[in-house]
């Protein structure tokens, strides 16, 4: 949108097309971070117990024995038109990464970009309280923050969390023989991007924005509960970098069933006419080498696999003997979906077999 229609005081601003990318999808690509982060210069600090090493969701910080600090930061573009459920989506990715290390979130600090002229129209603020009331239904507050006057809109969180050391669910603790479930179905970067060129349905941005503002809590709950091998939440790098990174901090390899991934209503075909975002292709990209296809396996397919989701669900690697009880207590905590979508296996580090 230029500056002309910014300004034009009877025409409705759309998020969307203020930002170069929707969600988690305007993150740089897994590949490009791990290039950054080479020069990230490790601290020893034995209190420091989870850090970036190992692509964990959160960083976690021993307080005492009993008691550890969980910290993350999530903040990106709009990925819908309406500034509540911007900032309510945005709350509930921040809050998952403290849920994907099954810690109990304390408090929120707020980041904003915004643009200076359109202050005054109302759409911050909606921005900010929907960010509020996400964090309320978490059960904390949200007690500072940072802003900066941004072209671009953007909003997210700090979030503080806390958890025993001792039940801390990290990434790297996967094992051979153990069933990989997930928690939402993928199709948020698809949607999003039909979002911005205008030809999402209501009904497909209505299923969108339920399925990332529900709260990552009950999923977390719910693997305490039964006792899980590892976790993660899929966000920007999409399912199967996040797996990716999964396997290689656990030291295994894994099978998908690409049929067996749920995806959010009108998805497919969505995809099907073109609805992919950057982010998507270069997690294709990203992964590929790692993966090996199944032959039937169309584009389409092997995109909608990698597509970059916003606040999706977690994944969770559970010994067989419990994955029954695992679904009935995700299917108890009305998590979107409960799905077995493959399994951990001896091989290459960080392989991934997808099969159709």
């Amino acid at each position: 949108m230029t500056n002309s229609q910014t300004t034009q005081p009877n025409q409705p601003v759309r998020l969307s097309q203020l930002s170069h990318g929707a969600g988690c999808a305007c993150k740089l690509g897994s590949a490009e971070l791990s290039a950054v982060l080479r020069s990230l210069v490790p601290y020893a600090d034995p209190a420091v117990l989870i850090d970036a090493s190992t692509s964990d969701d959160a960083a976690v910080y021993r307080i005492d024995e009993s008691r550890a600090l969980v910290a993350t930061v999530d903040f990106f573009t709009s990925i819908v038109d309406d500034p509540y459920d911007f900032g309510r989506i945005a709350a509930a990715n921040a809050l998952s990464d403290v849920y994907a290390m099954g810690a109990r979130p304390r408090f929120a600090l707020s980041l904003v970009g915004f643009p200076r002229d359109l202050l005054g129209s109302g759409i911050l603020e909606e921005i900010i309280r929907g960010g509020g009331d996400i964090a309320l239904e978490a059960g904390i507050a949200v007690i500072g923050g940072h802003s900066v006057d941004d072209a671009e809109p953007k909003f997210g969180m700090c979030v503080i969390g806390e958890a025993d050391p001792a039940l801390i669910t990290r990434n790297s603790g996967a094992l051979a023989g153990d069933v990989l479930v997930l928690t939402k179905p993928i199709g948020t970067g698809v949607i999003a991007t039909a979002i911005k060129r205008g030809i999402a349905s209501d009904d497909a941005v209505r299923d969108a924005v339920a399925c990332m503002t529900t709260l990552n809590r009950g999923a977390a709950e719910a693997m305490l509960r039964v006792g899980v091998s590892a976790a993660t939440d899929v966000t920007g790098f999409g399912l199967l970098v996040h797996l990716r990174n999964m396997l290689r901090a656990s030291g295994v390899a894994a099978i998908v069933d690409a049929g067996a991934v749920p995806l959010l209503p009108e998805t497919a075909e969505l995809a099907a006419a073109g609805c992919m975002s950057g982010g998507t292709r270069r997690n294709l990209e990203d992964v590929s080498p790692d993966v090996a296809w199944d032959d039937a396996l169309t584009e389409v397919q092997r995109l909608l696999i990698c597509d970059a989701q916003t606040s999706g669900g977690l994944l969770i690697a559970v010994p067989a003997e419990r994955v029954d009880a695992l679904i009935a207590e995700l299917t108890s905590e009305l998590t979107p979906v409960a799905v077995i979508v493959g399994r951990v296996v001896q091989g290459s580090v960080g392989s991934i077999t997808v099969t159709a």
